[in-house]
């Protein structure tokens, strides 16, 4: 009998303060699709730091009057060392068709260049990426090398690019999340002003605090599921309808998004939304309303 009454003021005190009831929803539900795409990109630049760092390359570019000899020296130093996974040679003319590959959408620059313009290379794989300096140091000073560059470096600014867009992502969604509590704690103050009196008379007839603050807590946790799921749906459309279609070609450089990471969202995202309502209408009926 407890439980249907409750479960009848719930209903009845979602239906009563309906657009206030709305309003939280949608704010809960902005707050927590921040919050689940913040967590995605954090998940996915982990995965694309796993994926590229594998695919890095030391470019060991030689200079334009090496000799057979440096070459040579310079490729043992290579083969000789611990610290390389694998290597590979690269000529001018190998240079000038990668080049023509990577730039094909401007034929104009391409025309503009000739073999001569490229230097040959030696392309390294190290065990492990974060040794670069240690092998830098061993082949360093070799005659013929004109530069070393550490593909790494250039990574390390895109994901420090993404890593500053994840952070405005969480700020995003503290604000949102912080309006969302004060929303949630607005809502509570109404709904139990509204019943005041029912309050009272179940306080002089013995009801205890749980049972009497447990409908307007309930209240707060199904507006902030009804959030959560909403959020939910938000990212599963958003990276069906722009990752896998629209922004195909983008997600293909930067590794597609798992399905499994979005369907983890989902007992997060109820999870937060959840507890963050109940305690927030707790916090809001213990200190303030004080029933």
């Amino acid at each position: 009998m407890r439980v249907k009454y409750v479960l009848n003021e719930v209903l009845v005190g979602l239906w009563r303060n309906v657009t206030m009831t709305v309003a939280m929803i949608i704010t809960m539900s902005v707050s927590l699709t921040m919050l689940g795409a913040s967590v995605l990109m954090y998940m996915q630049v982990d995965r694309m730091k796993n994926f590229y760092y594998g695919e890095i390359e030391v470019s060991i570019f030689l200079a334009d009057n090496v000799t057979d000899g440096q070459r040579q020296a310079i490729k043992a130093k290579i083969d000789e060392s611990p610290l390389v996974k694998e290597s590979s040679y690269e000529t001018k003319e190998q240079a000038l068709e990668r080049f023509k590959v990577l730039y094909a959408d401007s034929p104009d620059f391409v025309a503009a260049v000739n073999v001569s313009s490229l230097p040959e290379s030696y392309r390294v794989k190290l065990t492990n990426p974060e040794d670069y300096d240690k092998f830098a140091k061993q082949i360093e000073g070799e005659p013929g090398i004109q530069r070393i560059i550490d593909q790494r470096e250039l990574l390390q600014k895109v994901f420090n690019i993404f890593n500053s867009v994840q952070l405005m992502s969480l700020v995003v969604a503290a604000v949102m999340a912080f309006a969302a509590l004060l929303l949630v704690g607005n809502t509570i103050q109404v709904a139990a002003y509204s019943k005041r009196r029912e309050v009272a008379v179940m306080k002089l007839v013995g009801a205890s605090n749980w049972f009497i603050q447990a409908p307007f807590v309930l209240e707060a946790v199904v507006a902030g599921l009804i959030g959560a799921l909403l959020g939910f749906v938000a990212l599963f459309i958003g990276k069906i309808v722009l990752l896998d279609n629209k922004l195909q070609a983008l997600t293909a450089i930067l590794t597609p998004v798992p399905t499994g990471n979005v369907w983890l969202m989902l007992p997060l995202l109820a999870g937060v939304g959840a507890l963050v309502s109940a305690g927030t209408a707790w916090v809001t009926l213990r200190f303030y309303l004080k029933v």
